[in-house]
C-alpha cells in the first residue's frame, strides 16, 4: 500500500515500504537485510535538471544521524528501485556520499533504543550538483539548499526488535 505525504507545489513522495510516519519495514533495516527501501515522486517542476536526497535521524542520542545521501539522480528517473547499491557512484550518473556508518549509499535504521524517526528530505533541483563523492554532509546540504526548486518529504518510525 502506498500513500503519498505532505507535498510542495504537488511534488511528493512515497514508498511501499511504509507509509507517512508509520513503521519502516525491518528489512530496510540493522535487524534485516539492510537494503535502501523503494521509493517513487511525482510533480516535480518542468526546470528539474536532477534529484537529491537526504535521509537522517533527528532522535538520534548524540544528535542527528545522516543514514544516506544521493545526489544528481537523473531527472527523467521517477523512482528508485529496493536496494539502490552502496556505491559512491551508480552508472546513471547519481552519487552518494558517506553516511555516519561511514560507508557510501544507504544504511539502515537501526536505533540504541526507543522508537526513532527518520527524515527522508527529496529535492528537485535546478542543476547538476559538483561535488566529491567523499564531500561531507554540510556541503552536500549546502549545495542542495542553493539549487533547490521543490521540496517533499517522507517520514518513518523504527524501534528495534531485539
Amino acid at each position: 500500500m502506498m500513500l503519498n505525504t505532505q507535498t510542495q507545489s504537488g511534488f511528493t513522495i512515497k514508498s511501499a515500504a511504509f507509509a507517512p510516519n508509520g513503521p519502516i519495514s525491518s528489512v530496510h533495516t540493522c535487524e534485516g537485510a539492510d537494503t535502501s527501501p523503494p521509493l517513487e515522486w511525482t510533480g516535480a517542476p518542468a526546470s528539474t535538471k536532477c534529484f537529491a536526497l537526504v535521509l537522517h535521524d533527528p532522535d538520534a542520542p548524540k544528535g542527528d544521524y545522516l543514514h544516506w545521501t544521493a545526489w544528481n539522480i537523473p531527472a527523467g528517473m521517477h523512482a528508485l528501485a529496493e536496494g539502490v547499491p552502496n556505491k559512491g557512484s551508480l552508472p546513471d550518473g547519481t552519487q552518494q556520499g558517506k553516511n555516519d556508518f561511514g560507508k557510501a549509499g544507504y544504511g539502515g535504521p537501526c536505533p540504541p533504543s526507543g522508537s526513532h524517526r527518520y527524515v527522508l528530505e527529496f529535492y528537485a533541483l535546478d542543476e547538476m550538483l559538483n561535488l566529491p563523492a567523499d564531500a561531507p554532509r554540510d556541503w552536500i546540504e549546502k549545495e542542495i539548499h542553493v539549487h533547490q526548486i521543490a521540496k517533499t518529504e517522507l517520514v518513518g518510525t523504527y524501534r528495534k526488535k531485539r
